[in-house]
């Protein structure tokens, strides 16, 4: 069911035109709604977008979070037949699952426009929408909902995941990744314009009161976390730091790594959740 941001109306049409005010979203490449700038100025620095789409292609760090976001997918939600990432960025998990998972139908929501428009060339055929994600034009509109390193990112989190829950159809649920450990605050932190790093107990509470019930969490990037914190020790307090540096990484330490990662989902995948590591996931059904 789509949602009129200008009057609150609930309504299901072929078009966004809302049945109750006239109003409907500026058309174009995606469907822009009211605020998705101003929400976005100070979320993440939108400079950062021209070059981050290589830099996603080549490191084993994303093809790794698609993977076990693609695996917790189907684990979780065998079902499913609709699938929203709310801050999309520049579609890389959009464009992995569309590859994989061709039976779903996916959409996508970002507020900037920076991000959107290659995130448009990577998945022509998926709906794709400039939005803030406290204010979501849906009302149970979709099986599952994700937000993969978004929520840090906000201020409001725990608005954004009660705008989550009100966008997923009963029986649905979230995915969720997030950065762990506050005392692994660094440049990179300062850099992406984070406004935390969770504790898995502190993302649990925020979810739950959301009205979802937690189903799976785990750490990942958890065999890697002595190398992650070591780079993180180095980085801090860094003036001029670098964000390339994170994917300039030598050819066999990609492919190394990469390989830790496999085992790391492998043993994810039989049972075995991890307490520690740089990243968490979490995955909720709707209550």
């Amino acid at each position: 069911m789509k949602v009129c941001l200008e009057c609150g109306a609930r309504f299901e049409a072929g078009d966004w035109r809302c049945p109750q005010c006239g109003r409907s979203p500026a058309q174009g490449a995606y469907l822009r709604f009211t605020g998705a700038d101003d929400a976005a100025a100070d979320a993440f620095p939108e400079e950062s977008f021209a070059d981050l789409a290589d830099q996603e292609e080549g490191s084993f760090w994303f093809r790794s979070r698609n993977d076990l976001i693609d695996w917790a997918l189907r684990t979780y939600f065998p079902q499913a037949r609709s699938f929203f990432e709310l801050g999309c960025g520049t579609g890389v998990v959009l464009a992995a699952l569309h590859a994989r998972r061709p039976e779903l139908d996916l959409a996508g929501g970002e507020p900037f426009a920076a991000g959107l428009d290659v995130a448009r060339a990577r998945v022509p055929e998926v709906p794709l929408y400039q939005i803030d994600g406290r204010r979501l034009p849906f009302e149970e509109e979709f099986d599952v909902v994700g937000a993969f390193d978004v929520l840090e990112h906000v201020d409001q989190d725990d608005e954004i995941l009660r705008q989550m829950n009100q966008a997923t159809r009963v029986g649905g649920g979230i995915l969720l990744t997030v950065p762990q450990h506050p005392w692994l605050w660094s440049a990179v932190d300062d850099f992406s314009r984070h406004r935390r790093r969770y504790r898995a107990g502190e993302l649990v509470q925020k979810v739950e009161a959301a009205g979802f019930r937690v189903v799976r969490q785990t750490s990942f990037v958890s065999a890697l976390l002595p190398v992650v914190a070591f780079s993180r020790w180095r980085d801090r307090g860094k003036k001029d730091y670098d964000p390339a540096t994170e994917f300039r990484l030598p050819r066999a330490i990609e492919r190394a790594f990469g390989g830790v990662m496999l085992v790391e989902r492998a043993l994810i995948a039989r049972g075995l959740s991890f307490r520690a590591g740089s990243s968490l996931l979490v995955v909720a059904a709707r209550a």
